[in-house]
């Protein structure tokens, strides 16, 4: 309820994020990080507000435009160049900005979602000095600050606002459009390129699925009762079935890469070389590679940490619920050599199955970012 409360609240063209705290954050807690925020990121305009329903304290996070161009540089945001100096897609740099379109309208230039991006990496690379702790919590040199409260539930929830004017225009062209293409360039803009790129591959998926639906329809209306007839059908169907993926995953190649050159990220930067997540801890070293400081955590941890801890983890979840599975399947067995019981009752072992499987999924979800915050330091 306090998620929904603060995003009908909040005026959005005063706050692109949003971070809010527990009813129980004391002053000290809140001055404390608002005095980090403000010194370790002046690029950010900060204002804290008190939500009088859900009666939690917030903080409106936004920046200047100028501010948001400096941003944009230093985390090489890709932005369509005017075509008389060549057009396509380029990393923003401060110093030649005269060549992207729509530099001039501060309006139009950033889209919300880049507007957000470039504050989260502002926020998650807020980093500690040595020394530095708050209440209980002791930080270590160069840790990530922000999602350290939010891990330690210092910090309630972070996240962006939404535009009202952009998702009702969405929601006519593209969740209420039947029949019709979807709003691919406008659903990148809006919510970026991994999500645009999803809704195409599975745009494309379902309408590649029509092929072997309508073949298949076709073999089964004309396939004889008797078993070689169905046999020599099963083999056909086969066969379409290998040529029409082998068709699907090269058209899908080659429009995967349209969309990745028409959104600017055919050549992005391989993984090696980009910044590590700022939840990665270690120990400071000189990169042999970019003779640069870095945060560096030796494979042979990792490794004993994923041969002792993850497999043994893994494999008591995966015994669980084969254990779990199999007294299911015991249970309706059960129930259903019982003739006089009620029909009703014959559901329960399902019922039991679904329940089992809603809270499983919790508790491993849990289990599964623990191994991997912890594995993959």
């Amino acid at each position: 309820m306090s998620h929904k409360a603060w995003m009908k609240t909040v005026p959005t063209e005063n706050c692109d994020v949003l971070m809010t705290f527990p009813d129980t954050t004391d002053d000290h807690t809140l001055l404390w990080l608002l005095n980090h925020i403000r010194l370790g990121i002046p690029e950010l305009i900060v204002q804290v507000r008190h939500h009088k329903h859900t009666r939690v304290y917030a903080f409106f996070v936004t920046a200047t435009y100028e501010s948001l161009l400096r941003g944009a540089d230093e985390i090489g945001l890709r932005k369509p160049v005017k075509a008389e100096f060549g057009g396509g897609m380029r990393s923003f740099s401060c110093e030649e900005d005269y060549i992207y379109e729509n530099i001039e309208n501060e309006l139009y230039f950033f889209t919300s979602q880049e507007r957000q991006n470039i504050i989260r990496y502002w926020l998650e690379n807020l980093r500690a000095k040595q020394g530095e702790a708050l209440h209980n919590i002791h930080f270590l040199e160069g840790q990530p600050i922000i999602p350290e409260l939010a891990a330690r539930g210092v910090i309630q929830q972070i996240f962006p606002l939404h535009e009202q004017r952009i998702l009702k225009r969405l929601m006519k062209s593209w969740v209420q459009a039947i029949c019709e293409a979807q709003p691919l360039d406008e659903i990148c803009d809006y919510f970026g390129v991994k999500i645009a790129l999803y809704f195409a591959w599975l745009g494309f998926y379902t309408s590649a699925m029509v092929y072997p639906a309508v073949f298949g329809s076709i073999l089964y209306t004309f396939t004889e009762s008797d078993q070689t007839s169905q046999d020599i059908c099963c083999v056909v169907f086969a066969i379409f079935n290998v040529i029409w993926a082998t068709f699907f995953l090269e058209e899908w190649k080659r429009r995967g890469a349209e969309f990745a050159y028409k959104w600017g990220t055919l050549d992005t930067p391989a993984e090696s070389i980009e910044e590590p997540r700022p939840q990665f801890r270690g120990i400071k070293r000189i990169s042999p590679v970019t003779s640069t400081e870095e945060f560096y955590y030796p494979p042979w941890k990792r490794l004993l940490f994923q041969c002792l801890v993850s497999l043994p983890v893994c494999l008591v979840c995966l015994s669980l619920v084969f254990l779990l599975m199999l007294g299911c399947f015991q249970l309706q067995e059960f129930v259903l050599s019982i003739q006089e019981l009620p029909r009703i009752i014959r559901f329960l072992p399902k019922i039991v199955l679904a329940v089992i499987v809603t809270a499983c999924d919790e508790i491993y979800k849990k289990i599964a970012y623990w191994l991997n915050d912890m594995g993959a330091w």
